[in-house]
């Protein structure tokens, strides 16, 4: 956004006003910067926001400040204000500050006042991906300058409810340009509008796509919390690779409307927080039935009374629990250090009174879970096109984002060809060809719009073949694994840096959570523990997780959320490296 780094530091002074301001590094500490960059004491401390603590705050300790006076919602914007400028000169998270923001804090402040709370997210600062509609003063782009100027007709539905609950917009955070449908050999969380998008815990590799800023803003402590999207993996990778809690629903549970699409078939829209309550309570407030997604209507019926934060536990809760282990499946491709961390934390789980049954597979994991990695032309690649996600996929991106530009007002971008042909007429900044004519950050230029644009949208049987063999096979798969001598069990616990794990739970629709469980010595990068499900399996997701976390808590194990350690924080590479993540 032009001029966005000069309002920050004006902004700045608004923080600063507030009650926070920036330390200066002292010489041996600057000298120290050129040989290393010290984890947050110098350069990256979260500062105080007045007397409130906002360094990992939950959103209960933000409202309890508020109600007791010592906070307000405005500082709150301020003080992540200042949090924003001191840190996205190196992570990049977000791409556009909310113009409106204080103006929308300063009225939760005086509800406040009045007596008038919403709820848990009141006066709570958040950012969406940029994928996301907003009908303000923010742009939504997915991170092409293709939109930029574009007019939405109205606000996505879930920050239409965000609105509701009262939260307040902060700006759109970075992601992958398009959310990585337009290039299948890429710069993970660069756009061209937005730039590249790094992880605080290494500034040099892979930030997690395609939700990268929503969830590298989070993990940074710049934000409370933040919405994302995922088509395949989107939500789990970023939060798992950042450190955090990524909470994936199943497919309609949340509207999709007003959001830019891939595919019908698997895009949803997820929360994440630092904490599982954190990102519940963002679920909370948006999940329901819209009449513009009519895959939204399925839920009816199935969702909780009380809403999901009613399903949140203790450890206490896990003696009851029954987790499945689906070795062959996807834990034999983890590499040996996470399998030994998360083993451990794994034994911790045990010894709280979980059961844990090993080798409860994936029906026909050996025809559907790809043993090379995560690959969504898996099928086309072993010969078999009509049991292909990307066959899928596609052909919806084709159709929907017709659909979605069609309602759009002061552009002429009107289809797939118009983005094809935007992007060569930009090649410079849009990579529209094949590095070196085009852009290092998308090394094969726009080969996954060209695909797409090859099926000219039409559903032929090889297309209704290959929607029904992912959706069937990755359904009957986890719902067998989740059945152990007749009794469903309480989840499956899978490591979700081996992305074929999210990638079964995308295919199927099913819901996915990640809780941080560790740090991958050689990288810096977050390990995850995943929790899978059947549809509409949330609660079982927000009880377990949440109980798991109380452990992680409530002992001295090293396998939980730690601070960013700004590995590299003075290296600029692009593209960002995709590096073995593992010490042996």
């Amino acid at each position: 956004m032009p001029g966005l780094k000069s309002w920050l530091a004006v902004a700045t002074a608004i923080g600063i006003c507030l009650g926070a301001s920036l330390s200066t590094p002292a010489t041996k500490d600057i000298k120290l910067l050129k040989e290393n960059c010290p984890p947050n004491d110098v350069l990256f401390p979260v500062l105080p926001c007045g007397t409130f603590k906002l360094e990992e705050a939950t959103i209960d300790d933000m409202q309890a400040a508020m109600n007791n006076g010592t906070l307000t919602s405005v500082q709150l914007v301020g003080c992540y204000v200042l949090r924003t400028f001191q840190t996205d000169l190196y992570i990049n998270s977000l791409l556009q500050y909310n113009p409106d923001a204080l103006s929308i804090a300063a009225q939760m402040d005086a509800e406040r006042a009045a007596a008038k709370i919403r709820g848990p997210l009141h006066g709570i600062p958040f950012t969406v991906k940029d994928n996301i509609a907003t009908k303000d003063q923010l742009e939504t782009t997915a991170g092409s300058w293709a939109l930029v100027g574009s007019l939405v007709p109205r606000d996505a539905h879930v920050v239409a409810k965000l609105r509701e609950a009262g939260a307040v917009l902060f700006g759109k955070a970075t992601l992958s340009e398009w959310a990585d449908m337009r290039s299948n050999n890429y710069s993970e969380g660069y756009s061209a509008r937005g730039g590249q998008c790094r992880s605080a815990y290494n500034l040099t590799v892979n930030p997690g796509g395609s939700s990268s800023g929503s969830a590298v803003g989070v993990a940074a402590n710049a934000i409370a919390f933040s919405l994302g999207t995922e088509t395949d993996g989107s939500v789990i990778n970023p939060a798992m690779r950042n450190n955090m809690v990524g909470l994936k629903p199943t497919v309609g549970l949340t509207s999709r409307a007003g959001v830019i699409p891939e595919s019908e078939h698997q895009d949803t829209v997820g929360t994440f927080g630092r904490t599982v309550r954190d990102a519940v309570y963002a679920l909370d407030a948006i999940y329901g039935i819209d009449q513009r997604d009519e895959y939204t209507l399925a839920q009816e019926g199935k969702t909780p009374e009380d809403g999901y934060a009613s399903y949140l536990a203790t450890k206490a809760a896990l003696k009851d629990a029954v987790f499945g282990i689906p070795w062959n499946s996807f834990w034999r491709y983890a590499d040996p250090e996470q399998v030994r961390q998360l083993t451990a934390l794994i034994k911790l789980i045990e010894d709280a009174g979980a059961t844990i049954i090993n080798g409860t597979e994936i029906t026909d994991h050996e025809r559907i879970v790809s043993p090379y990695g995560w690959d969504w032309d898996y099928g086309t690649n072993r010969g078999y096109p009509n049991e292909s996600e990307y066959t899928v996929v596609k052909v919806d991106f084709y159709n929907n984002i017709k659909t979605y530009l069609s309602e759009l007002e002061n552009t002429n971008i009107r289809s797939l060809e118009d983005i094809v042909q935007f992007n060569y007429d930009n090649d410079d900044t849009e990579g529209g060809r094949p590095w070196p004519l085009g852009h290092p950050a998308f090394y094969s230029g726009q080969d996954g719009f060209l695909a797409s644009l090859a099926t000219k949208g039409i559903k032929d049987e090889t297309y209704y073949q290959a929607l029904n063999f992912t959706q069937s096979s990755t359904r009957n798969g986890i719902d067998d694994a989740l059945t152990y001598k007749a009794r469903k069990i309480s989840g499956l616990l899978v490591p979700p840096d081996v992305a074929q794990a999210p990638q079964i739970a995308a295919q199927a629709g099913y819901p996915m959570i990640t809780l941080p469980a560790g740090i991958h010595s050689v990288s810096g990068m977050g390990i995850g523990l995943g929790i899978m499900q059947t549809a509409y399996g949330e609660p079982e997701l927000v009880k377990w997780g949440s109980a798991i976390e109380d452990l992680q808590k409530s002992t001295n194990t090293p396998y939980k959320r730690s601070l960013p350690q700004w590995r590299d924080c003075l290296k600029r590479n692009i593209p960002v490296y995709t590096v073995y993540e593992g010490s042996d």
